[in-house]
Order: structure tokens, then C-alpha cells, then sequence
């Protein structure tokens, strides 16, 4: 099981991941709905390396992306759920509208977001690159999406 860490703690675990010669691998997402596209998403992400770190946006930063009725989950029960995923090692929770600040203080060796983001898109990308690290963008499974879901649940429930 994984652990919920402040980013501090994060680059302490990070420096000793490297030290022991191991691939730290870092994603991030609001992760409001947890789904199987999530999942598959995060297990991608474990392949590529030895560590795998995942950033949450806060609920303050998710209600500035998705707007007023988003999150549904709060940040603490977003982050154990996420943290109790198998292969996710470690989450940090982040206030900003992007990753950029925990990506450059991480500069982890793989940078993974979804194929929905290109290249030029992809937040870190630089600080990643230009420091010998990859982006990798995995192919997202098409049906999941927590937008999806939220529409199922309405038509279900006669909310829409």
C-alpha cells in the first residue's frame, strides 16, 4: 500500500529510490472518480519503472478545472484511495492548477500523463527532458472517463 506524503517527504524518498538505483516514475490527475481507466492508467505507469509517485490535485485546484460542483471525492479520501492502489507508492496532494512546481522539484526519470495530452501540452516536459528523463503518454481506454461516469450516474437516477 502506498503512502500520502508531503512533497518534502516525497524528494527525501525520491533521493533514496535513486541512491538504490531505481527508476522514479511520477503521473498526476484530479482522480475524482476513481475507474478502471484510472487503474489501468496508474498500472502503465508502475511498468515503467521501480517507484511510482502520483500527484492529486487539491479540491480548491479541481473546482478551478472542472468547476464549482467538482470534486466529488475530497482531496484526503482522493489521495488513500489513490495511496491503496497496489502499485502507487507514494501520492502527494498539490494546490496549483498544474504539477509544474512538484515535477521541478522532483524531475522524476518518467514523466507519464495520458495520449489525450500531446507532447507540447504535457506540463514538466522540458524540466524532464532536458534533465535525461522520458514523457511517456499512455493510451487512454476508451469508455472511462470520470465525465462518463458522472453522466451514467445522472441518466440512471433521472438527475440530468
Amino acid at each position: 500500500m502506498g503512502k500520502v506524503v508531503s512533497l518534502e517527504e516525497l524528494k527525501r524518498e525520491r533521493d533514496r529510490a535513486r541512491l538504490k538505483g531505481l527508476r522514479f516514475v511520477f503521473t498526476n490527475g484530479c482522480f475524482d472518480l476513481i475507474h478502471r481507466g484510472h487503474v489501468e492508467l496508474l498500472k502503465a505507469a508502475k511498468e515503467l519503472g521501480d517507484v511510482l509517485a502520483v500527484a492529486i490535485n487539491s479540491d480548491a485546484s479541481v473546482r478551478r478545472l472542472k468547476g464549482a460542483r467538482r470534486p466529488i471525492v475530497s482531496q484526503d479520501d482522493r489521495a488513500a484511495i489513490v495511496a491503496a492502489i497496489s502499485f502507487v507508492d507514494y501520492v502527494v496532494i498539490f494546490e496549483e492548477d498544474t504539477p509544474e512546481l512538484v515535477i521541478a522539484n522532483l524531475v522524476p526519470d518518467v514523466l507519464v500523463k495520458g495520449a489525450d495530452y500531446e507532447l507540447d501540452q504535457i506540463v514538466g516536459r522540458t524540466e524532464v527532458e532536458s534533465a535525461g528523463g522520458k514523457v511517456v503518454r499512455i493510451p487512454l481506454l476508451e469508455g472511462y472517463s470520470t465525465e462518463e461516469l458522472l453522466k451514467e450516474i445522472s441518466k440512471r437516477y433521472g438527475l440530468s
